[in-house]
């Protein structure tokens, strides 16, 4: 299976958005707010993870590396650097940037969790 770029899928829709990702100014946040999804039980969490922290979720440990936002929209386009893993298991569940705006352009593939990026924390 050939796997797309992420890194490529982010310029896109920055390049979607109104300008490409060299041109708009962005600004870093402090920490991303995420909601969670339990297919299991129906139940959506939502996790405030602070940049170079992580939070666990079930078996899931999620790190952040960073959210950024387009200076004046810190919640409808903001990007986070995740990196998920699960206990037990070798390698990362994912890896890579999710986008508020367009969720399912970088989605988790996970049996019983969804994660998506909600907004960067701001102060």
């Amino acid at each position: 299976m050939i796997r797309s770029n992420p890194v490529r899928k982010l310029l896109v829709v920055l390049a979607l958005l109104g300008g490409t990702a060299s041109a708009q100014q962005t600004h870093t946040g402090q920490g991303a707010v995420l909601r969670a999804l339990d297919k299991i039980s129906s139940q959506t969490i939502e996790l405030e993870v602070r940049s170079g922290e992580s939070v666990q979720l079930g078996r899931l440990q999620i790190a952040l590396g960073e959210c950024r936002y387009p200076a004046g929209n810190p919640s409808g386009d903001a990007y986070a650097a995740l990196e998920v893993s699960e206990t037990g298991h070798v390698g990362t569940v994912f890896s890579g940037w999710m986008i508020a705006s367009a969720p399912a352009l970088n989605a988790m593939e996970h049996q019983r969790y969804d994660i998506w990026v909600m907004r960067c924390i701001t102060s």
